[in-house]
């Protein structure tokens, strides 16, 4: 009986998987549609003058540190370490992680530090895509991270303790 049960929680978060994967791609390619939807504006050529040519004008940019990206940049990091409490939370109640390897998950200074890698590979995307002028993208980088990173904390902290319940004292 006990093999059921295992099973059918093994394929519970089979679902669960597939389901997240499901979300990430269908958000990337909402960004992606967003980012080709508005293309940048291109000006009608001009006649010839002889004395002053006009060089085309660069869309309008702004800076990478800007308030949004700060915002962003720390939704991501804060989101990730509600993950790493989240993880250490359900670890705590017997259940096992199922997406990294146990020498990672169980070394704290090693975790830590793979989740403050997470946060910033996110800010190293978003600067790729800002350098190549895809500033929308930019943003969506971060706010992806921020959704899928909030839904494993959310599923984290959903999971039901392996251990028995404690009796309440009556």
């Amino acid at each position: 009986m006990a093999g059921a049960y295992r099973y059918n929680q093994e394929m519970r978060h089979n679902r669960l998987r597939c389901w997240s994967t499901v979300a990430v791609i269908l958000l990337c390619r909402l960004a992606i549609t967003a980012e080709a939807q508005n293309p940048p504006v291109v000006q009608a050529p001009q006649p010839a003058r002889t004395q002053a040519v006009q060089r085309p004008v660069a869309p309008p940019s702004h800076r990478f540190w800007d308030r949004t990206n700060i915002m962003l940049f720390s939704g991501v990091a804060v989101f990730r370490g509600l993950d790493y409490a989240s993880t250490r939370n359900f670890q705590a109640r017997g259940r096992q992680e199922i997406l990294l390897p146990d020498d990672v998950v169980n070394n704290s200074a090693g975790f830590a530090s793979l989740e403050a890698a997470g946060t910033a590979t996110s800010v190293g995307l978003s600067y790729w895509m800002h350098r190549a002028a895809h500033h929308r993208l930019e943003r969506w980088v971060s706010i992806i991270h921020i959704g899928v990173t909030g839904f494993g904390v959310v599923r984290n902290y959903s999971l039901e303790s392996k251990h028995p319940p404690r009796p309440t004292g009556r």
